[in-house]
């Protein structure tokens, strides 16, 4: 590689290095149900976010909880110098995409078939750091 891309390469590490990810592939629920929790804790702070899926009676919000748990440890192991309750870690950005589709057929009247789309998706969770950097005058 070039120097020019050696550079760019080191800025993009640099950018994700406070970044930590999660993953949820190919989890049954329908793409729109998932969403709605979703919004909800978009841009909050984890502990807010825990207890929004602790208390929400959607089914969506207890696979959402295990995902952010599972986030909260990737974070864990990547920065095992720091404290969790120090650092002040928020969603960044949360994504619900749509997964593979089964698709059945369902009998109907007068000798037609109804098809049956059974969806599933899959659900980044991306945690950052918050910037208390305050500058004093």
């Amino acid at each position: 590689m070039g120097s020019r891309k050696n550079k760019m390469a080191e800025n993009i590490k640099e950018t994700k290095k406070n970044l930590v990810t999660a993953k949820l592939r190919n989890c049954p629920t329908s793409p729109r149900k998932m969403r709605v929790v979703a919004d909800l804790v978009r841009g909050k702070d984890v502990e807010k976010a825990l207890n929004i899926f602790r208390f929400s009676e959607k089914e969506a919000s207890r696979k959402l909880e295990k995902l952010l748990l599972s986030a909260i440890s990737n974070w864990q192991n990547k920065n095992e110098d720091s404290n969790l309750e120090d650092v002040g870690l928020f969603i960044s950005e949360i994504k619900v995409d749509s997964g593979s589709m089964l698709k059945r057929l369902r009998t109907a009247p007068q000798g037609r078939a109804h098809r049956i789309r059974k969806r599933s998706n899959h659900v980044t969770i991306v945690l950052d750091k918050k910037n208390n950097d305050v500058q004093t005058n």
